[in-house]
């Protein structure tokens, strides 16, 4: 019976410890109080972080998809999450947050409430962004339209419903480690930032274990695709088999070497490239060619 009385007693001391470990986790006010958004670079960030892709109005075109009243739809094995309005109204938008509040939640996955946020916003990518393009961000989001359509609530049933348990899947998978370690050419470096941490290239081309953590032993590797419609492709060197020329090429028109075009989705992620310098998708296509391949 003593036994037994020691085994619960640990086991509540450890239910607690894991609890206070799997708590948000915001960042300091100091992280971000010197600094001073530049709206122009701003857009850059914006487009390459792909903001718009999953915040503007389902078939949103032209300027409209600077209008993020959210609303898309996007279905995965725990269930649909739809993406919320941050467009800058105060009352449905994100228009009241402040500099520190965009940043824990796009690099933390907190509200501005102290809620986890669920890791369909890809802050697991975003962690690894440095406050200064958070700054920008946020400067040039000030400049974008307010609209009052409010957000959806998630379609998501028991137990992925339960926010606290986002804390555990943190723990486990929230990191501001690269994937792509080790000595690159600055170019390589540049590519690495923008494919892993803004444009989060590994969020649908990397497959996930059961619990939805990134496998990274098979970076980039392909993945099936979130919707059941088919597999989201390897774009690994090996599978691949594109030139930095043909990626860059890719990047700019949508067109494969092959002269297939885009669709989908990564129809909207080639806009947003096209939209960098092409020293920037230069940068990527070094850095996916430095990647290793995955058979």
């Amino acid at each position: 019976m003593r036994i037994m009385r020691w085994v619960i007693v640990l086991g509540l001391i450890a239910a607690g410890g894991l609890y206070v470990m799997a708590r948000p986790k915001p960042l300091a006010a100091a992280a971000v109080a010197d600094l001073t958004g530049d709206p122009v670079h701003g857009e850059q960030v914006f487009w390459a972080a792909g903001c718009a892709s999953c915040h503007m109005a389902d078939k949103a075109e032209g300027e409209a998809q600077l209008v993020l009243s959210g609303g898309q739809r996007f279905p995965s094995d725990f269930g649909t999450f739809i993406a919320p309005n941050i467009s800058q109204d105060p009352a449905q938008g994100i228009g009241s947050w402040t500099l520190l509040d965009l940043a824990n939640a796009i690099t933390r996955g907190v509200s501005p409430e102290g809620d986890h946020y669920y890791p369909a916003l890809p802050y697991a990518a975003y962690a690894k962004l440095e406050m200064q393009d958070v700054a920008d961000l946020f400067a040039f989001l000030k400049t974008l339209p307010a609209d009052p359509t409010p957000s959806q609530p998630h379609e998501l049933g028991f137990p992925f419903s339960i926010r606290d348990s986002i804390g555990a899947w943190k723990l486990l998978f929230l990191s501001d480690d690269w994937a792509l370690a080790g000595n690159l050419t600055p170019t390589a470096t540049r590519g690495r930032y923008i494919a892993e941490a803004m444009a989060h290239c590994g969020e649908c081309h990397t497959p996930r274990n059961v619990l939805g953590g990134l496998d990274t032993a098979r970076w980039l590797g392909g993945a099936p695709n979130p919707t059941g419609d088919g597999r989201i492709p390897n774009i690994t060197p090996g599978k691949l088999g594109w030139t930095s020329g043909d990626i860059v090429q890719y990047l700019t028109t949508g067109f494969t070497p092959e002269y297939d075009s885009v669709g989908g989705h990564m129809a909207h992620v080639v806009e947003n490239m096209a939209r960098l310098p092409e020293s920037d998708r230069l940068a990527v296509a070094e850095y996916l060619l430095a990647v290793p391949s995955v058979e």
